[in-house]
């Protein structure tokens, strides 16, 4: 509606309001330009046809005479015009006054500056039986350019043009303006609603579904058709719907998880200290030995826990330094030792050079850790689990291979996810919290290293990833 308003005011205001000063300034630079035109070709051969054009196309009357007043040259389509038969000694006076004033001269009369008499030492510019009432008379513009030929003459052009009276104009678009104001008001307000409507409509239903699933109905689906922006919406709205939904699902997930994981080292802690506590001959080194490592189980999952919320969001921050990978691996897989020596696990390291990186050694030791007993919680009946060590260009490759079942190919894609988990059957891992991956992936995004997996049903997995190499030589002792 205030577009259609502000369309109808710059309608009334150009079509209206100025009209007439819009057509006199179009006459005025019509007529000027005709002038010109008519100067640039004045030794021309086709001076009179040129003249016959402008006159005819303009509607203007053009006169060629000397500087003592003699006609050259005139045309005039102009259906009343004393300007034709203006007499010498009144062409003179237009002629000195436009040397005067540097060879130009343009004078405009209005219908209150016409004089039907003539008094002493003046001149009306019509002569001759002339209306009685100004009225009557239209308004007209003079333009005049006085120059001189190649042969030494000097020449004056006059043009002449009559300014139509536009006040039946004005007043006929003056009535069509209030008809078609009231059709386009009318139109913009029906348009407005019914737009309104068709954008309205949608949304409030978009935000009656909002609030419902702010309130953690998952379930519910957006609908809302018309323009594009909405459709899209309604689908990103969908998409967030059903991916909270999966968020909810696995944190209550995580929650049973980490939940099962807590209670059971705090049992195993409450009943050995109970035995204990209750029956002589129990406060064995063995039993304090079960409440130390649980002890130290619960410790590993807290920090474990504190350690990927801090990855996530974004806080951590890295200590860069440069050290031995090959050499960090070893010790790594050195501290496995007890578990392959108690529970049959065998543990490679297929390695060539010493390799040297620009890392936080404490965190790629960290990603090392809990990719070596995801393979262990999940390596094959052999018990083999195989760390190797490759070189290419400036990057160096850590793979850790198991083994076990492998991973679908469907279930790839989220293995890296937080709460994700393939097997849904909880159960206590050998070693780790379950939270391995979810943190490894955080540490070597946050040093942009590149990572992935690679797994086939039945044959195992190769979990890898590459950083860049460093350079001995480029190793500054501190």
């Amino acid at each position: 509606m205030l577009f259609s308003g502000l369309l109808l005011a710059l309608l009334w205001l150009f079509q209206i309001v100025f009209l007439d000063s819009f057509y006199k300034s179009i006459k005025t630079r019509t007529l000027k330009s005709s002038g010109d035109m008519v100067v640039r070709n004045i030794e021309s051969q086709g001076l009179a046809e040129l003249v016959d054009q402008i006159a005819v196309q303009n509607n203007v009357s053009i006169r060629i005479v000397d500087s003592q007043g003699n006609e050259l040259l005139k045309e005039s389509t102009e259906s009343y015009n004393r300007f034709i038969d203006l007499p010498a000694w009144q062409l003179q006076d237009f002629y000195n006054r436009a040397q005067q004033n540097g060879g130009i001269l343009f004078e405009q009369f209005s219908k209150e500056s016409f004089d039907f008499t003539k008094k002493d030492g003046e001149f009306p510019l019509y002569i001759g039986k002339v209306p009685g009432k100004a009225e009557f008379m239209m308004e007209s513009m003079i333009y005049v350019r006085t120059l001189e030929k190649s042969d030494g003459t000097s020449v004056m052009v006059l043009l002449h043009s009559q300014i139509s009276p536009v006040n039946s104009t004005v007043e006929t678009l003056r009535v069509q303006f209030i008809y078609i104001a009231a059709i386009m008001l009318v139109l913009s307000l029906l348009l407005a609603l019914g737009i309104s409507r068709l954008i309205s409509a949608p949304i409030v239903q978009i935000n009656r579904t909002a609030k419902l699933l702010a309130t953690g109905n998952y379930d519910v689906r957006f609908t809302g058709q018309g323009y594009l922006e909405i459709r899209e919406l309604r689908d990103t709205l969908n998409y967030a719907a059903v991916e909270l939904s999966k968020v909810e699902a696995l944190r209550r997930e995580l929650i049973a998880n980490i939940s099962h994981d807590l209670r059971t080292p705090l049992t195993m802690i409450t009943g050995y200290a109970e035995v204990m506590r209750d029956l002589p001959g129990e406060n064995t080194p063995e039993n304090v030995q079960i409440i130390i490592d649980e002890a130290k189980r619960l410790s590993v999952l807290v920090t474990d826990i504190l350690d990927l919320s801090k990855l996530q969001a974004g806080v951590q921050t890295l200590n860069l330094s440069v050290y031995n990978l090959t050499q960090d691996v070893r010790d790594i897989i050195s501290r496995y030792a007890k578990l392959t020596e108690q529970r049959g696990y065998h543990i490679n390291f297929i390695s060539g050079e010493n390799v040297y990186v620009r890392a936080d050694q404490v965190k790629i030791s960290q990603v090392i850790y809990n990719l070596i007993n995801n393979a262990i919680n999940y390596t094959g009946e052999d018990k083999q689990v195989t760390v190797c060590q490759s070189v290419s260009g400036n990057k160096v490759k850590i793979e850790i291979i198991d083994t076990g079942e492998g991973i679908p190919a469907d279930k790839l894609p989220y293995i890296w996810d937080r709460y994700y988990k393939v097997d849904k059957v909880h159960k206590r891992s050998t070693v780790g919290t379950g939270l391995g991956l979810s943190i490894v992936r955080a540490v070597l995004e946050l040093h942009h290293a590149a990572f992935s997996v690679i797994s086939t049903e039945g044959q195992g997995s190769i979990f890898w990833f590459e950083l860049e190499r460093v350079e001995p030589e480029e190793i500054v002792v501190q």
